[in-house]
């Protein structure tokens, strides 16, 4: 296949990447599963956006200290100055945001010194990709491919020049691009306990590690506090930080309160794994007492309905809660426009390292983060745009990829591995 532009994964920052590219440039859209399972579907809580101009330094702080001061200050700076633009896009997208008459409603969650997170309901992730998603398919320069796994780059002289992949029936095929934009998502299916979707191994790493693109603070993954405790296997189902933004509390099996749940992620996560350790329990409980009933009901609906499903009824009863791999901070090295270390190639979203987040992501930064630097990458393309004169032809040996994936998996860990060793 040949294509203008080709972007890997159909998170929000894959879509709307293709959105703000040129309406009279090709556009290939592949991911390896359904379209609707991506980790942006995920999302419960919201997305930060700047309040007012008084609202910069404290959001600016917040971002700043959740991420223990490693974050990149420029990166920190673009995200922030650029948020109520992406909102304005997304409400003519069709997204609805919470609001009281006319006015949007912002939402407090975690580490955060004032609301400033718009939502909807308690998947505010769906509503904004599934509205990205719509609108993608709507366009006539933009093709969809479902089902197609990324195995390998195309790239000669440090220049990609599109991907080798396969579909659901194992047939191998390349797509050639001008550009390339890899937006494949995090490395929850890396690890035993996760709330990202199984199939997101990190499969973009593992090629950036085959060809020597830089990658950055790999080992920096962000542990979830708060997902509901299960024996089943599967995906772990997060209970969003804006429950606790709300008033909900963390207990130990006394019935005690033992952290202060509005600090930022790692913290908390640190203390209910001591207070197991402690306790030597598998999880600790939280409460929704404080939260009103009827404010769970419209606030909470489908955290209330899956934990009701679960034969917990959160507006009477605490729920047991876990800490589970929920984030990645680290990726793919990448400028303030997205740009990886190869030319003609781009990497956004949670697979990319801008440096917004540094060692720890501060709540609700994920969805704004991925939107404004999927943007960038969209316009330093346009404004830059040289097409390759004529694609090479591509020789596939697809045997060259039998048993990939447990390859790419262990190249990945033991590549994470080696980067925490070398911090410790």
């Amino acid at each position: 296949m040949n294509t203008d532009i080709l972007i890997v994964g159909c998170g929000v920052s894959g879509l709307y990447c293709a959105l703000n590219l040129p309406k009279d440039k090709n556009i290939i859209i592949v991911t390896k599963s359904e379209a609707p399972k991506s980790d942006s579907f995920l999302a419960q809580g919201g997305i930060c956006v700047l309040r007012d101009d008084n609202d910069y330094e404290s959001f600016y702080n917040d971002t700043m200290r959740a991420g223990h001061y490693e974050n990149n200050p420029d990166s920190v700076d673009i995200m922030i100055r650029s948020s109520r633009e992406v909102i304005g896009d997304l409400v003519s997208f069709g997204v609805r945001f919470e609001k009281n008459g006319e006015e949007f409603t912002y939402t407090r969650e975690g580490a955060h010194s004032r609301p400033r997170i718009l939502f909807h309901e308690d998947e505010t992730g769906k509503e904004i990709t599934s509205h990205l998603l719509e609108t993608a398919r709507g366009k006539s320069n933009i093709t969809l491919i479902e089902n197609f796994t990324m195995v390998d780059l195309i790239c000669k002289n440090n220049t990609c020049s599109g991907i080798i992949g396969h579909d659901a029936d194992g047939n191998y095929i390349s797509v050639n691009a001008d550009y390339t934009v890899l937006a494949t998502g995090g490395i929850g299916g890396l690890f035993k306990h996760s709330t990202n979707y199984r199939h997101l191994t990190g499969d973009a790493l593992a090629l950036a590690l085959k060809y020597s693109i830089k990658l950055q603070h790999i080992d920096y993954i962000q542990i979830h506090p708060t997902t509901l405790y299960t024996k089943k296997n599967g995906r772990e189902f997060l209970i969003s930080e804006s429950v606790r933004g709300e008033g909900a509390i963390l207990l130990n099996s006394k019935g005690e309160r033992f952290v202060n749940e509005l600090l930022p992620r790692d913290v908390v996560a640190g203390a209910i794994f001591e207070e197991m350790k402690k306790e030597g329990s598998e999880h600790v409980w939280l409460s929704l007492a404080p939260i009103p009933e009827d404010e769970i009901k419209t606030h909470f609906p489908h955290i209330y309905q899956h934990c009701l499903d679960e034969g917990y009824d959160i507006t009477k009863e605490p729920i047991p809660v876990v800490p589970s791999q929920h984030y990645f901070m680290g990726g793919i090295d990448v400028d303030r426009y997205s740009k990886t270390s190869m030319d003609r190639l781009y990497a956004v979203g949670e697979t990319a390292c801008n440096g917004v987040h540094g060692r720890n992501r501060l709540a609700s930064n994920s969805l704004l983060e991925s939107l404004v630097f999927a943007k960038r990458a969209a316009k330093h393309i346009t404004s830059n745009y040289d097409a390759i004169k004529q694609h090479s032809e591509v020789s596939i040996d697809a045997s060259k990829y039998d048993g990939y994936q447990e390859k790419y998996k262990e190249l990945v860990l033991t590549a994470i591995e080696k980067e925490k060793q070398s911090h410790e």
